[in-house]
């Protein structure tokens, strides 16, 4: 066997994010095209990156360098080869326009509502794989690395939403979202808290954690065909179920009970909460750090965010992060090895899940790390609630006018006209793309 060469080549000064996917909030949406929480690294002025020169190149960010080298390191010595792995600042967008030009990686790893917009460039293969050959792996995870039925990515990863609460302000676990604002504003009624729930939204909105409120009431964002695809031409947002949401938000926001606010967002929502100042938080794997070096190890319960009362069952965001096979690779045959057997093990799952912090989506994996690790469970409890987020290149049209609206609803606009003209603009936004 050759000597590994497996080389890490930082091809900018990549900046961490204080929260996020490693506890914090504030990236940019560009590389998720979800919320703030689910962000890569932030990104740096730099030259557009360049391919190694190992037999088998892969791409990923800063935050999941360590723990896909580790799996690649493996792979290498087992398979002779040198590999490299590189931490991309704008993992998608530059590996987009490498892969057309020719010099990108072999392998990229990712959110999976990349999918959309990375097949519409023609930048990925199918996986040589079947949804049968995946029957270990959670199946809305395999749901959400499928597009035009094809599986284009191998999952290893899920995050949600869940509810997070205090024990000393909400010491129960609840039924429904009025439960939880009952407690909490009994708190804040004391003195005790500033805030009896925390949800992300600031001045410019945030989609991705009002979700949960949104499918609660009725709203959607885009329809579902028989087969569980989405249908960009079908928008729920002006619905009597997204009205009803938009209600809603009104009612809790500024001009009713005050429970949201603009002035909580996602650069401030978990740290509030970990320092003692919010009675519940909505958020996600990321903030456990975060909080447990807070308020403590023991000081907080998580379950999956409930619904209204009477009303649906609360569905966040589902999440999957995969390894994806480059179109225009120079070593096709190694990636898809790597992908379909490397990577797909409970071995390299195992790894994955400890050094990635997130989820797993291999159900083996998922059950081994169950009891010591209950946090993570109910983390994967709350995506299998969920829907996986769509990979349709129509939600870029989505992030901007859906976190106005719900900000400015937030803060007294006419919630029914609001939700309107909100799905008037995507509406307009997506016909014109």
């Amino acid at each position: 066997m050759r000597s590994i060469t497996s080389r890490i080549a930082l091809i900018a000064s990549v900046g961490m994010l204080a929260a996020a996917c490693s506890g914090g909030g504030g990236g940019s949406t560009e590389e998720t095209g979800a919320a703030p929480e689910a962000s890569e690294p932030v990104a740096s002025e730099s030259a557009a990156p360049v391919r190694g020169d190992e037999e088998l190149v892969i791409w990923t960010d800063a935050l999941k360098l360590d723990a896909v080298q580790a799996v690649a390191d493996a792979f290498a010595e087992e398979n002779g080869i040198s590999v490299g792995v590189q931490a991309i600042v704008n993992t998608r967008s530059d590996f987009i326009t490498a892969n057309q030009a020719g010099n990108g990686p072999d392998v990229v790893v990712g959110a999976h509502d990349w999918i959309g917009q990375m097949v519409q460039n023609g930048a990925v293969d199918p996986l040589q794989l079947s949804a049968a050959d995946l029957g270990g792996y959670a199946e809305n995870a395999i749901q959400a690395v499928t597009y035009d039925g094809q599986i284009y990515g191998l999952p290893y990863g899920v995050e949600a939403l869940a509810l997070y609460c205090n024990k000393q302000y909400a010491p129960d676990t609840y039924a429904t979202l009025e439960d939880v604002i009952a407690a909490g504003q009994a708190a804040v009624d004391g003195g005790q808290v500033e805030s009896a729930l925390n949800v992300a939204q600031g001045d410019v909105g945030d989609a991705y954690h009002m979700q949960p409120v949104l499918t609660s009431m009725g709203g959607y964002l885009f329809g579902q065909n028989p087969d569980g695809t989405y249908n960009a031409d079908d928008l729920g947002l002006a619905t009597p179920g997204g009205l009803a949401a938009a209600q809603k938000i009104y009612d809790l926001g500024e001009a009713g009970s005050n429970v949201l606010r603009r002035s909580v967002n996602g650069d401030n929502s978990i740290a509030l909460f970990a320092e003692g100042r919010a009675a519940c938080l909505i958020s996600g794997p990321w903030a456990l750090n975060d909080i447990r070096a807070g308020i403590g190890e023991d000081a907080y319960t998580i379950q999956p965010v409930p619904g209204f009362a009477g009303q649906q069952p609360a569905q966040p965001f589902l999440g999957a992060q995969a390894f994806y096979v480059a179109s225009n690779g120079q070593n096709k045959t190694f990636a898809q090895e790597f992908v379909t057997n490397g990577v797909n093990n409970a071995e390299a799952m195992t790894t994955m899940y400890e050094l990635a912090n997130l989820p797993p989506a291999l159900t083996e994996v998922r059950q081994a790390i169950a009891a010591d690790n209950p946090d993570f469970e109910t983390f994967a409890q709350a995506a299998d609630n969920g829907n996986p987020m769509p990979a349709l290149p129509a939600m870029a049209e989505v992030w901007a006018p859906l976190g106005q609206a719900y900000s400015a609803i937030i803060g007294g606009a006419d919630p029914a006209t609001t939700m309107q003209q909100a799905q008037d603009t995507i509406s307009a936004a997506i016909a014109g793309s």
